[in-house]
């Protein structure tokens, strides 16, 4: 994990022990709604963290953005900073508040700026 700059994550200072590793995926990483592809990358990041399953973090370039709509809901992590949401559309589905990313993430975790994460239950997550 990096060293902390000028916006480091206050829950590292409480609980040194948790991790966030975060890492290239090897393989191609797509994400489909209503038979439609809205994400095919092979940039993607793997983040591992403690207490959760592992997620991939899709570059937004690598998106279908007329897919996307941002929504009113945000969640904070002391580990990563606060999350935004978006829900998509495509294939005549729409998966409501199905991804969300880190506009300002926290230091230890500024490589998910930029990307995007899918909940599995709202939208298939393959890989290659």
């Amino acid at each position: 994990m990096p060293d902390a700059g000028t916006n480091p994550a206050p829950g590292f200072v409480k609980k040194p022990e948790h991790q966030v590793r975060l890492t290239p995926a090897d393989k191609r990483v797509m994400v489909i709604l209503g038979g439609e592809t809205v994400a095919d990358s092979t940039a993607a990041l793997l983040c591992e963290e403690t207490g959760h399953d592992p997620v991939y973090y899709v570059p937004m370039v690598d998106t279908r953005a007329d897919a996307f709509t941002p929504t009113s809901r945000s969640t904070y992590c002391p580990y990563k900073g606060t999350a935004s949401y978006w829900s998509i559309g495509a294939g005549g589905t729409k998966a409501e508040n199905a991804a969300w990313s880190y506009d300002l993430p926290y230091d230890e975790c500024a490589a998910l700026a930029k990307h995007v994460a899918f909940y599995g239950d709202k939208v298939e997550v393959r890989e290659a």
